[in-house]
C-alpha cells in the first residue's frame, strides 16, 4: 500500500517505545512521517479507502503502547513542513508538529499573553489541539482562533474557534488531522509574563514527577471539578506497585514505570486504580492518557472511533490538498 514511498519517511515495524516518554511498548505496522501537506492527505486517502487504522503521534507524551504493538499506520508530522512558526502582531501560526513548550516559552519572551498557562505542559501544537490540553491555570482551545486540518478523505479545511467546541479535555476535531493552528494572544509586558510563566513552571515542578521521568503526566481526567489525585490518594493508592509500574508518592494522578518496564503492568496498574477508586468511592475515572492496543480487552480509551464531524461550518482551503470522494471511514487515534 505505501510502496511508492521512500524508506527514509515509511518505515515498516518501527519500535514506537523510543517515540513515548514511558519508553515502553511495542512496534507500529507502518510509521510515517510525511514531508508536506499533499503527501499526508495521500497518505490520508489510501487509509480511508482500505479501511487501515490510523493513529496520530507528537511527542508521544500522552500515550501507552501495548507491549505487541499496534497494526495500521501512525503518523508523525515532524517534517519542517509542520514544523515552523511566524507571529504576526497578536497573531502566532504555529504547525501541529512544533514543540509546545518552546512556542511557549517563545511566545512568553515576546510579550505575547494567552499560551503562558500550558507552562510544563509536554506534547505538540496539534496533540494538544485535538485533546484541549490543559491544567488548574487554562487550557490551550482558549487561545485558539483557527486550525487548519485534512480529513481522511484528502480535503483541506479552515476550523474555526467556535466550530471546535473546546471543553474539558475535548474538542469536535473528529477524524481531522491538525496541521497548523493560529493562536491570537494578548500583547503585554514580558517581564511580568516571564513571571507568572515561572510562577506555575515552579508550581509544577514542586507537585508533580519531573519532566523526563518515565511517565506520562495525569493518567485521569478530573471527574466533575474535582482532583482526580486526591480521589486516588483518599482511597490509599499512592505508592501502590503492580510490576514494572507504580503510583507516583507525589502526585497520586500520575503513573511511572520503571526502565525496561512493561505497558502490560501500566495498563493493569490503570485498570487497578479505576477498581479500586470506584469500590471506595462510586466515582469511575476516566482515563486521559490514550492507550494504543489491537484488542478489544485492552483498557483503550481510544478504542471507539471518533465523531464524524458536520463539514458544514468548516471552511474549505483553496488550493489545499487535492480532494476525491470519500469512499470509507477510517478511525484514528491520537496520542502526544
Amino acid at each position: 500500500m505505501f510502496d511508492d514511498l521512500p524508506e527514509s519517511i515509511c518505515r515498516r515495524n518501527a519500535p514506537l517505545a523510543p517515540l513515548t516518554w514511558f519508553k515502553l511498548g511495542g512496534a507500529a505496522e507502518y510509521l510515517i512521517t510525511p514531508r508536506d501537506e499533499n503527501e499526508l492527505a495521500t497518505i490520508l486517502r489510501r487509509c480511508r479507502e482500505s479501511g487501515t487504522p490510523v493513529r496520530y503521534l507528537g511527542l508521544g507524551a500522552n500515550v501507552i503502547v501495548a507491549d505487541e504493538g499496534v497494526s495500521g499506520v501512525v503518523l508523525r508530522l515532524d517534517a519542517p513542513a509542520f514544523t515552523s512558526v511566524s507571529v504576526d502582531g497578536p497573531r502566532v501560526s504555529a504547525g501541529a508538529g512544533v514543540d509546545m513548550t518552546r512556542l511557549v516559552l517563545r511566545t512568553v519572551r515576546q510579550g505575547l499573553a494567552g499560551l503562558e498557562n500550558l507552562a510544563g505542559i509536554p506534547g505538540t501544537v496539534g496533540g494538544g489541539i485535538t485533546m484541549n490540553c490543559g491544567g488548574r491555570y487554562g487550557e490551550i482551545g482558549t487561545a485558539v482562533e483557527s486550525v487548519r486540518v485534512i480529513g481522511s478523505d484528502g480535503r483541506a479545511y479552515i476550523r474555526d474557534h467556535d466550530d471546535l467546541c473546546f471543553s474539558y479535555r475535548h474538542s469536535a476535531l473528529g477524524a481531522d488531522c491538525v496541521v497548523g493552528a493560529v493562536f491570537c494572544l494578548d500583547p503585554t509586558d514580558p517581564a511580568a509574563l516571564e513571571r507568572r510563566f515561572r510562577e506555575i513552571l515552579l508550581y509544577k515542578q514542586n507537585t508533580q514527577p519531573p519532566l523526563g521521568a518515565h511517565s506520562v503526566g495525569c493518567i485521569f481526567r478530573n471527574p466533575d471539578g474535582r482532583s482526580a489525585g486526591q480521589i486516588i490518594d483518599q482511597a490509599g493508592l499512592k505508592g501502590v506497585r503492580l510490576g514494572s509500574a507504580y503510583v507516583s508518592d507525589r502526585h497520586a494522578n500520575f503513573v511511572l514505570a520503571d526502565e525496561g518496564g512493561k505497558a502490560s503492568d501500566v495498563i493493569k496498574l490503570i485498570r487497578l486504580i479505576t477498581e479500586r477508586v470506584e469500590d471506595a468511592t462510586g466515582t469511575r475515572l476516566e482515563p486521559e492518557v490514550k492507550i494504543w492496543s489491537d484488542h478489544a480487552d485492552a483498557y483503550d480509551p481510544a478504542s471507539a472511533a471518533p465523531e464524524r464531524r458536520d463539514h458544514r461550518r468548516a471552511r474549505p482551503v483553496q488550493g489545499g490538498a487535492d480532494a476525491r470522494p470519500p469512499i470509507a471511514f477510517c478511525p484514528s487515534m491520537e496520542g502526544d
